[in-house]
């Protein structure tokens, strides 16, 4: 089978979707991989690793787009070049399905399987091949660093001859795959660090990292079978969004991770809590990408408000380290393909009993498939 990785269609996406050792691991499966020339110059992987790993190298995107049988990326398509497809070609990337009714029929029309990163099964088995998580920890990890470099003061106490210097306070709503490494990380630099969420046993990793757990009595709460959290009511919400606003003013750092899956972020700041915090605090808003937890955040920018507050909505903070989360992404890639490659055959299998499969592929065979997406 042919695998082709072409390069990003969207300029400020500095990822590749495969990595010279994801090359190395599928030519080895006896896969024929093709990548775009340039694909891994953001990445600082040169076109020369990759040859060396065992790729070929092209320039004629199109062509390859035609004649792949999987072509791997880390963003969705345009509709134009879903229409390069050809018949029974699979293509694996992050397709933002629920949002996407139109791209996912382009694919069902063009008969190209598509199989969305989102969707990958959070359990034991697909862990290996799991790129929400893979990206979400280098995103907690970058969030910690950005704010570091923007405070006017550093995280960790120091004892001078001039006096003693406090650490930085740290708040991180939202413990999951991102905010367990936003605190672990904020830990290591010498930070106080609190956290919260709606999930008692994320409380319980958090502090087994070290941080406070702030618990808010909001009633019945959970996780989805997914293992994210539950979307609250608008009275739990408004309960949450107080409570936090009282530690958010005592803190110089707060981190948001909230994010519902399929769904926009919800606001758990508000501008009345902004205004209450102090001068030269910075927040992270992780879920800028999805609408934002932060009120007035703009995805890809960062301001500062009256009171002397710094909102960071960069968005794709994993690509600010573009090198690993090409590692960690093209190891996801690689180990989905392995996962379901035929060795005798040497072709990756299509089984949508199987659950992983019946999980994250979207169209097979002209048709839409999943079933939360056939309607």
């Amino acid at each position: 089978m042919k695998i082709f990785a072409p390069k990003e269609n969207d300029p400020s996406e500095p990822r590749a979707a495969l990595d010279p050792a994801a090359v190395k691991k599928l030519t080895a499966l006896g896969a024929d991989v093709v990548i775009e020339a340039g694909l891994g110059e953001r990445s600082d992987n040169p076109d020369s690793a990759y040859e060396a790993a065992g790729a070929t190298v092209t320039t004629d995107r199109a062509g390859l787009l035609g004649s792949a049988d999987i072509v791997t990326r880390v963003r969705k398509p345009s509709p134009d070049e879903i229409g390069k497809l050809k018949e029974g070609a699979i293509h694996i990337s992050f397709l933002d399905p629920f949002n996407e009714k139109d791209l996912i029929g382009s694919f069902a029309k063009q008969k190209s399987t598509a199989i969305s990163l989102e969707m990958i099964p959070r359990t034991t088995l697909a862990q290996k091949m799991d790129a929400i998580s893979s990206q979400a920890n280098l995103a907690g990890y970058v969030s910690v660093m950005t704010a570091a470099n923007r405070m006017n003061s550093i995280l960790p106490m120091m004892m001078t001859p001039a006096g003693t210097i406090s650490p930085a306070k740290v708040f991180v709503i939202g413990v999951g795959v991102a905010g367990l490494q936003a605190i672990a990380t904020a830990k290591r630099l010498g930070a106080r660090v609190t956290a919260f969420d709606t999930r008692e046993e994320a409380l319980e990793q958090a502090e087994s990292l070290g941080a406070k757990a702030l618990r808010i009595d909001l009633g019945q709460t959970g996780a989805t079978d997914q293992g994210y959290a539950k979307e609250l009511t608008p009275e739990q919400l408004e309960k949450q969004r107080v409570e936090q606003g009282k530690v958010c003013a005592q803190n110089d750092i707060v981190i948001t991770t909230a994010k519902l899956f399929g769904r926009p972020a919800p606001i758990l700041i508000k501008e009345d809590v902004i205004k209450s915090m102090k001068h030269g605090s910075i927040i992270v808003d992780l879920a800028a990408d999805t609408g934002g937890n932060v009120e007035g955040t703009e995805l890809g920018k960062e301001k500062v408000t009256d009171n002397g507050v710094t909102i960071i909505g960069t968005g794709n903070f994993e690509g600010q380290v573009s090198k690993h989360a090409s590692q960690v992404l093209g190891a996801n890639f690689a180990n989905m393909i392995e996962h379901f490659w035929d060795k005798e055959a040497k072709v990756f299998k299509i089984n949508l009993e199987d659950e992983i499969q019946k999980g994250c592929v979207i169209t097979h065979g002209g048709e839409i498939v999943h079933e939360r997406f056939k309607n």
